[in-house]
């Protein structure tokens, strides 16, 4: 996949001057032996940090070897000031952890009280204002440290691609779509850019691909795609058009930023001009890593644009849009999965879903848009059943009053039929009613919801937290009731 950011980590130990210093040395060096034996490269930053002197030392050395994501780690109770001013100078994410004494034979001269440190730590981080990632559990041996930097690794590689992302839209919305219209204010406080232009910009862009060389290639490549599901293959070469202008649009208009999203339109007026719709070409550049986000859905884009980066895998966006009918709950899931009625719903767009997470897929005429226009212009969506397997469904989201609120839930798509049509799968989230009635609902979120497949609930929900998201909704078990859940109900 293109347009997801490399990780370059390094770690840099500390040392409070009345510890011994050679304690987080060889600490420092056990992490990063574990590290690379398990799980891959990391710069060991050769000084170990006891000054603010020490600390621009250290940051130049971890500059240098091109670092864009830090590790601080307290060997010892580490000293407060120059380690948290480290992370607020380093330019790039970065985590704290700390180690644990190693055994009873050595708690003399070999304890490091970084146990404490962590405490002095976080309260000056939260002096300075600093953002930080500090793990659930942040005190561990060198492996458990190990796995609390890989876990880190989709965390910062996700801020490191919010840190230089532009968002692309083509607009305007269409009307009675509100629910995706949301302040941009809390994008550029996060660090976001954004591009808004018309659809008759993109329009112009487009008809100036006619005839473009590249056309036949893309082309051949829809083709291999499709294979049998090819139903409609007199439109691939308008579709390789659109393709093409958009990943030139891209190219053109990134400008100083390494990454974009699209939050593109298909209705009422693109059919009719361009004589298609986009979800089929929506659905490859998501694939490549490039999501496109659908009806200018820009806060769309930039979840499905997180998930991407967490998950280094394709995602969607999808409709949050149909109960499942009794009839086929009861013959198809009760009793054969774990799962309530109210804990399942179809999840469902036109066709915007990556052709590999599908079951089994066909390019053909949005049924949809087909109610009201010529079926001719509504051709290029792809349509099928979601691959089943485990699923997070997510979204951050702006209030009207410009305050980011996000929600996460892990589920699973189920190996049932849909019998229905669109980019569709079953999905089952336990507690999905209540969830439904008391965060989707009451919160005002808009009906598209982001989809990573596998269960990437841990990561998607530290990086709301280090977002600075206060208000992260979830699907809270049994027992646990909503603030505004009725207790007698």
């Amino acid at each position: 996949m293109i347009n997801i950011p490399e990780v370059k980590l390094g770690i840099a130990a500390v040392s409070r001057d009345c510890f011994p210093m050679t304690l987080s040395e060889s600490r420092r060096k056990a992490v990063v032996k574990v590290y690379q034996e398990k799980y891959g490269e990391i710069y060991e930053c050769p000084t170990c940090i006891e000054s603010e002197l020490d600390m621009r030392k250290a940051l130049a050395q971890l500059k240098e070897a091109g670092c864009n994501a830090l590790v601080v780690y307290l060997g010892n109770f580490g000293p407060e000031t120059a380690e948290t001013l480290l992370a607020k100078e380093f330019d790039g994410p970065a985590m704290f952890i700390a180690a644990a004494e190693e055994t009873g034979d050595n708690l003399i001269g070999g304890r490091g009280d970084a146990y404490c440190g962590m405490l002095n730590a976080s309260y000056n981080l939260k002096l300075r204002e600093i953002k930080a990632y500090i793990p659930e559990y942040p005190v561990g041996d060198a492996s458990d440290c190990a796995a609390m930097i890989n876990d880190f690794v989709p965390i910062a590689r996700t801020i490191i691609g919010l840190n230089n992302l532009k968002i692309i839209g083509f607009g305007p919305r269409p009307q009675d779509f509100l629910a995706c219209n949301a302040p941009i204010k809390p994008l550029y406080s996060m660090g976001v850019e954004i591009e808004e232009n018309s659809e008759l910009d993109l329009f112009e862009a487009y008809n100036k691909h006619a005839g473009d060389p590249r056309i036949p290639d893309v082309v051949k490549s829809m083709e291999e795609e499709l294979g049998k599901g090819n139903m409609k293959p007199e439109i691939l070469p308008k579709l390789a058009q659109y393709e093409i202008t958009l990943l030139d649009w891209v190219e053109a208009h990134k400008g100083s930023r390494e990454f974009v999203a699209i939050a593109g339109k298909c209705w009422p007026a693109f059919q009719t001009q361009f004589g298609f719709v986009p979800c089929y070409v929506n659905s490859r550049l998501t694939a490549m890593g490039i999501p496109v986000s659908c009806e200018v859905d820009i806060y769309g884009a930039l979840s499905e644009f997180i998930g991407t980066c967490v998950s280094l895998d394709a995602v969607t966006l999808l409709d949050i849009n149909n109960t499942v009918p009794k009839d086929m709950y009861t013959e198809e899931i009760k009793g054969k999965f774990k799962y309530s009625f109210t804990d399942t719903f179809m999840g469902f767009h036109c066709g915007n879903t990556a052709a590999k997470k599908l079951a089994f897929c066909e390019m053909k005429y949005q049924m949809i848009m087909a109610r009201n226009l010529p079926e001719e212009v509504t051709q290029g969506t792809l349509e099928g059943d979601i691959i089943p397997g485990n699923i997070t469904f997510f979204r951050l989201q702006s209030t009207a009053d410009a305050e980011l609120r996000a929600y996460v839930a892990e589920g699973e798509v189920l190996p049932v039929r849909t019998k229905s049509f669109g980019g569709i799968g079953i999905f089952a989230i336990e507690e999905m009613g209540r969830f439904y009635r008391h965060v989707l609902v009451e919160k005002n979120y808009p009906h598209h919801g982001a989809v990573a497949f596998g269960h990437n609930g841990k990561l998607i929900f530290e990086v709301f937290k280090y977002l600075g998201v206060k208000d992260i909704g979830f699907n809270q078990p049994k027992g646990m009731l909503y603030p505004s859940e009725n207790p007698f109900a």
